[in-house]
Parts: C-alpha cells; sequence; structure tokens
C-alpha cells in the first residue's frame, strides 16, 4: 500500500513537472514573438536563436509527463483526470516541424545578415580611405607652401632636440627604460636610437612624412576591415552551425516522439483509439 501510494505520488510530481515546462516553454515563445517584427531580419534570427536554445525544455517535459502515466500504469492504478498524451503529443508534432522549418531558415538570414554586415564594414572602410586621402591632399597642399616647410623642419628639430637630450643624460635614459608604464616598443626605439643615432634620424623622417604616415594609416584601415570582415564570416558560420544542426536535432526528436506515439495510440487509424494512448 505504501509503495502503491509513492508511486502514485511520483508519477503526480512527473505530471507537474512535465506540464510545468512545457507551458514554460509555451509562454516564453509568445513572450518572444513580441514586438511582432516578421519582415525583420535580425528578430528572425534572435527569435531562431533564443527558440532553439530553449528547445530541449519542452522535450524533458515530454519525458517527464510519459513516465508519470508509464507509472500509473504500471502501479495497476491507471490514471486518473484528463488524459493529456494526445494533446502533447500533436504538440510534439507541431514543434518538431516548427523547428525543421528554423533550419532552412536560420541558416538563410544568417547567410544574408553576414553579407549584409561584411558589405557595411567595406562601406565604412571606403569612406575612411576617402577622408584620409583628402586630408593627406589638404597637408600636403599646405605643406608644399613656404611656411608649411618651414612649420615641419622645425618640427623634426624639437623632435630631434628632445630625444637627444634623453639619450645624453643617462640617468634619464635609464628611468625611461625603468618606466612601467612606457610601452615596450617605445623603449626598444631608445635601445636603438641609443645605440646608433642614424636611427633616430631615419625615425624622424618617417614620423614627420604625410605620405608615409598616411600609408601606414591606410594599411591599418585595411587590416581592420579584412579583421572585422572576417570576425563576421565565423560569428555567420558558427551560428548558423550551432543553431542549424540543433534545431534540425530537435525536429527529429520532437517528430519521431510525435507521430511514434500518435501511431501508438491509432490517431492514423480510421476509428476506435483516436485520442486515447495506451498505458503500458
Amino acid at each position: 500500500m505504501v509503495n502503491r501510494f509513492a508511486a502514485v505520488n511520483a508519477s503526480l510530481i512527473l505530471k507537474i513537472v512535465g506540464i510545468v515546462l512545457i507551458v514554460s516553454f509555451l509562454l516564453d515563445f509568445l513572450i518572444l514573438l513580441l514586438p511582432f517584427q516578421p519582415t525583420d531580419r535580425l528578430w528572425q534570427i534572435n527569435l531562431a536563436t533564443a527558440l532553439v536554445d530553449r528547445g530541449i525544455v519542452p522535450l524533458v517535459g515530454l519525458g517527464a509527463l510519459f513516465t508519470g502515466y508509464w507509472m500509473d500504469g504500471a502501479s495497476d492504478g491507471g490514471s486518473t483526470g484528463f488524459d493529456l498524451r494526445f494533446p502533447v503529443l500533436i504538440l510534439s508534432s507541431l514543434l518538431g516541424l516548427m523547428f525543421l522549418l528554423i533550419f532552412p531558415l536560420h541558416l538563410n538570414n544568417v547567410r544574408q545578415a553576414s553579407v549584409q554586415t561584411v558589405n557595411q564594414i567595406n562601406q565604412e572602410a571606403d569612406q575612411a580611405e576617402n577622408q584620409l586621402k583628402n586630408q593627406l591632399a589638404q597637408f600636403q597642399a599646405q605643406a608644399n607652401t613656404e611656411q608649411g616647410k618651414a612649420q615641419l623642419e622645425q618640427l623634426r628639430t624639437q623632435a630631434k632636440a628632445q630625444f637627444t637630450e634623453l639619450l645624453r643624460d643617462d640617468q634619464k635614459y635609464q628611468q625611461a627604460l625603468n618606466n612601467s608604464q612606457l610601452p615596450a616598443a617605445q623603449k626598444e626605439l631608445l635601445r636603438k636610437f641609443k645605440a646608433n643615432p642614424q636611427e633616430l634620424d631615419q625615425f624622424i623622417a618617417q614620423q614627420t612624412d604625410p605620405q608615409g604616415l598616411a600609408n601606414q594609416r591606410l594599411n591599418q584601415i585595411r587590416q581592420r576591415k579584412e579583421d572585422a570582415a572576417k570576425q563576421a564570416r565565423d560569428n555567420a558560420w558558427k551560428s548558423g552551425l550551432r543553431i542549424g544542426i540543433s534545431s534540425l536535432i530537435l525536429s527529429i526528436g520532437y517528430i519521431i516522439i510525435g507521430w511514434s506515439g500518435l501511431r501508438a495510440s491509432g490517431a492514423f487509424q480510421g476509428g476506435g483509439r483516436k485520442g486515447k494512448v495506451p498505458a503500458r
């Protein structure tokens, strides 16, 4: 008697857990639909990702629910109340169809979003390059004047004087090398300047050459463009692969559960047992 009472309680708990998991997923599904924007590709991607990430929840609920009904049959007590097995089998089949449709739709949306992101990255990089070229043209035009040449030469003279003073004073030189806030690349430059003063002249000439600086900046813009485009493609590939495969696996699981259960209940037959899943 005690074992039978415990089995009844356990089956009831499993049924409640199953119902709670299934209902919570349906509530999440309704909430995720808001605000409803079916034509927005980003909304579709986020919805598919959220649904697939939560897709295991009703699957666990189905397992708990049917385990509870199986325990009812095993205890010879029979199930009481409204039999939920047939409607949840219908729901399982619908979920399987939904996740099956998500698979190709999500892959297509992610691919199109990746192409759009890469095009935007290219446009922003082209704008930055054009802006840099315009600034270079203006600076070169100003540098070709007598006043511009004088300012550039003065800048070079001041920079060389500052570095020379630092390199000649051993105490300041060691303090600069021991400064933890000074980047390692600048410390390496100081060592080169100390060992070969001609390196200093070449460095100042490079750093005050408008064309050289523009080329460095241009290379940085193009490198960032390539890195951003590669990251966008990688993120799209990973998202499409993870969500797509997970959605396909979930659809197979739900369809097998739904169709096999409905077939066992006689839902695909023309009479008698429809809506009634035999207890085992």
